[in-house]
């Protein structure tokens, strides 16, 4: 009687174990189940106007209180609301005092204009930009013509580059012209606004750069407003700063600066997924 009570016994325990490992699901049903949540997760985000993605990649045109400028971001998400971005930027920066002039020269009762030239200008400056920072959803687009609202901060380094400013004169007045720059034997000549015929072109001066390394940081509001969340049609708007650890000489007259600050918009385009 002692046996058959054991092995009944041990044959419920085991058949109760099976029942057990029946009813747990596998790894792999595991995942699937785990994938839907997700999924279901991510069409409940997209239905309330959240933006969802993996990477994203942007290119802008930008228009600087003192220049232009264009992007490449390239954009990682942390989460639904945040994301890690990484941004490249070549900007052509402009003084304040610089003021475009183009000259008429009479020659065989015809006029001929010249190159327009900036008098005084030493350098050209371009910026050459790095960051890394974060993009934070602020606000969903609530539907599919809505306007999404990201804050955005990055900060890194700004390489510039002077390129010498050259300027056509004649100096003899009978015809024959040539090319000077600033910081050369013929500076005098170079500021001699009668002498100037008129600028030097985009050609001159690139064997000639000098560099000026520094550190940037900015802070943006972006506006996303397309209406597909697989594209980005975005207005930005924010404000840069670059300190540069040489001053950057860009106008005879003027003294150099270390210290850049600017307001900007840009206009951006872009994919994601």
């Amino acid at each position: 009687m002692k046996k058959i009570f054991v092995t009944g016994l041990l044959i419920c325990t085991t058949l109760s174990t099976f029942a057990q490992d029946d009813a747990k699901p596998s790894k792999r049903e595991e995942r699937k189940r785990e994938k839907r949540e997700r999924m279901n997760e991510l069409m409940k985000l997209e239905e309330e106007g959240v933006p969802t993605f993996h990477k994203q990649n942007v290119f802008g045109a930008k228009l600087n209180t003192d220049g232009w400028g264009i992007s490449y971001e390239f954009g990682r998400a942390k989460t639904t609301r945040r994301a890690m971005v990484y941004q490249v930027e070549f900007n052509d920066k402009r003084h304040r005092k610089e003021d475009r002039n183009t000259k008429g020269i009479a020659a065989g009762g015809f006029i001929f204009w010249g190159n327009p030239y900036v008098y005084g200008k030493q350098n050209s400056f371009y910026q050459v930009k790095m960051a890394a920072g974060q993009q934070v959803l602020i606000g969903g687009k609530g539907n599919k013509n809505g306007v999404s609202v990201y804050g955005i901060t990055t900060g890194g380094i700004s390489l510039g580059l002077l390129r010498p400013y050259y300027v056509e004169i004649d100096e003899f007045l009978n015809g024959e012209t040539r090319y000077v720059k600033y910081d050369s034997p013929d500076s005098l000549l170079f500021l001699d606004d009668n002498a100037i015929v008129g600028g030097g072109g985009l050609t001159r001066g690139w064997n000639e750069l000098k560099l000026a390394p520094g550190l940037q940081a900015k802070t943006a509001l972006r506006f996303d407003y397309n209406r597909f969340n697989t594209s980005i049609s975005a207005i930005e708007a924010g404000i840069s700063a670059e300190f540069y650890f040489k001053k950057v000489e860009q106008m005879v007259y003027s003294p150099g600066n270390r210290l850049f600050i600017n307001a900007y918009i840009s206009l951006l385009f872009g994919k994601r997924k």
